[in-house]
């Protein structure tokens, strides 16, 4: 079995409930809705599949929303045609309301002149076409363009480097944030943060609509994002390194530092973390991956990520069921490399987090098969998941939501206990039960069992018991 976990996003191309199945059965564990595209209607129809395609296959899966995020992009060009722009040429940007040609364009954001100064780097399209600031006159920014390329209307336009002033939040997100209350969704996955106070904001919306105990997943996608990681992790439930909007935002060729060192932050702070962007984008068209892709994948799996992420792939692409068993499939073989993360066994703050590393060295001592754990809030699994055990972590939760949120955790395998168990031996007995059917145990192998005096109350974890298998 797989210990790292697959996000996968939905679109046109597994709009079929059997489609979703074999998404499922191939090894899915979240699906991504990205509220960039779409509306709320299609996200609906969307996640009401997804849990259909659950139910009748029985794996579980988890729904993540994925916010649109505030943007500047171009405006409209005359009569909604291309132009195209050649090295050398002076281009105006402005935030008044024009029709834009070859030689100027209306941008959306009303204080991109006072963020920018003489000097600054303008990126169009995903940094296609490369600019740079060289008067500032009015509501008008006169750059000169450093390469061809060709321009079309509503293209996203980055700042590298520039703090830029743009709300944590547009009114699409706010409204997208309170429809994923309403539908339930698991995890929220926050564009374009930049500080503390993007994230607090995200939290505020869910708290007014009822979505207290959906988890915030920040996504680093610009040099402000990097610099403030630290805080923000500090706020969030995890993180995704979404390394599409990153790599224009910073050189690419710092992309791999960067990816190991919020991979590395978040191990360290028991967060789950997520990577994403172009892990499998050749299988957009093609049955088979590059061997460059593949050495993605693992390399990601060897810095410690949680999950790896599929965008157009399975959105979009002709092959989504196959990409899933590739990344499946690349995860078997290295997921068993990975070896725990003695370095975390330093001196714990709390008997939770002792009892956590307690767990893994017991298991480790003894040549367990399995952990399992009794966990309210799902929190007693991601610090065992912290020391990279090399058995797989069954956490037993009270509800639901939870079971559902700990599909992203590596390594973390989820059931709901049924009916609630308080009794610390029919708890043990359910925990045998469970690992037995899900792992296949034999007679003689050993389990780990984690829980507290009172095992579905938070924070009271307190004891780690072996029992055998008879």
């Amino acid at each position: 079995m797989k210990k790292t976990k697959i996000v996968c996003t939905m679109g046109p191309a597994v709009d079929d409930i059997n489609i979703l199945s074999g998404l499922l059965k191939a090894g899915m564990n979240v699906a991504r809705m990205n509220f960039s595209h779409g509306s709320h209607d299609e996200h609906k129809k969307r996640i009401e599949l997804v849990r259909q395609a659950s139910k009748e296959t029985g794996i579980p899966v988890a729904v993540l929303l994925d916010t649109k995020g505030p943007e500047i992009r171009t405006r409209n060009l005359k009569d909604g045609k291309e132009v195209t722009l050649v090295a050398g040429q002076e281009f105006v940007i402005t935030t008044d309301d024009i029709v834009g040609d070859n030689t100027k364009v209306s941008v959306t954001y009303e204080n991109f002149v006072q963020d920018l100064k003489l000097g600054d780097i303008i990126l169009i399209d995903d940094g296609l076409i490369e600019m740079v600031v060289e008067k500032i006159k009015g509501n008008n920014v006169i750059s000169r363009v450093l390469n061809n390329g060709i321009l079309g209307e509503r293209k996203g336009v980055n700042l590298p480097n520039v703090a830029v002033n743009l709300p944590a939040l547009a009114e699409n997100d706010i409204e997208d944030l309170e429809f994923g209350c309403r539908m339930g969704v698991d995890f929220v996955a926050a564009s374009f943060i930049r500080k503390m106070s993007d994230v607090k904001e995200v939290k505020d919306i869910l708290e007014k609509n009822g979505g207290t105990n959906i988890k915030i997943i920040s996504k680093i996608e610009n040099q402000e994002g990097l610099d403030n990681f630290e805080e923000i992790l500090e706020i969030s439930d995890g993180i995704m390194v979404a390394r599409g909007d990153l790599g224009v935002e910073i050189p690419i060729e710092k992309i791999p530092l960067a990816q190991k060192e919020m991979i590395a932050l978040c191990n360290q702070v028991g967060k789950p973390v997520i990577t994403a962007t172009q892990m499998l984008e050749s299988m957009i068209r093609n049955p088979r991956p590059t061997r460059a892709e593949i050495t993605d994948i693992a390399n990601a799996i060897f810095d410690g990520t949680d999950a790896v992420m599929l965008s157009g792939e399975t959105a979009k692409g002709a092959f989504p069921v196959e990409a899933v068993k590739v990344m499946q499939n690349i995860a078997r073989e290295v997921d068993p490399l990975i070896e725990p993360i003695h370095a975390n066994f330093e001196e714990q703050v709390n008997i939770a987090e002792a009892i956590a590393r307690g767990t893994v060295e017991v298991a480790l001592a003894c040549s367990a098969k399995v952990i399992v754990l009794g966990t309210h809030t799902g929190r007693a699994a991601a610090a065992v998941r912290q020391y990279f055990p090399q058995i797989p972590v069954l956490a037993i939760a009270d509800n639901e939501l939870v079971a559902r949120q700990l599909l992203l955790l590596r390594g973390v395998y989820s059931e709901v206990a049924n009916p609630y168990l308080s009794d610390h031996e029919d708890f043990a007995d359910f925990a045998l039960q469970k690992a037995q059917e899900i792992f296949k145990l034999s007679k003689g192998d050993r389990v780990v069992l984690s829980y507290g005096r009172k095992i579905y109350t938070s924070g009271t974890t307190n004891s780690i018991r072996v029992l055998t298998i008879e």
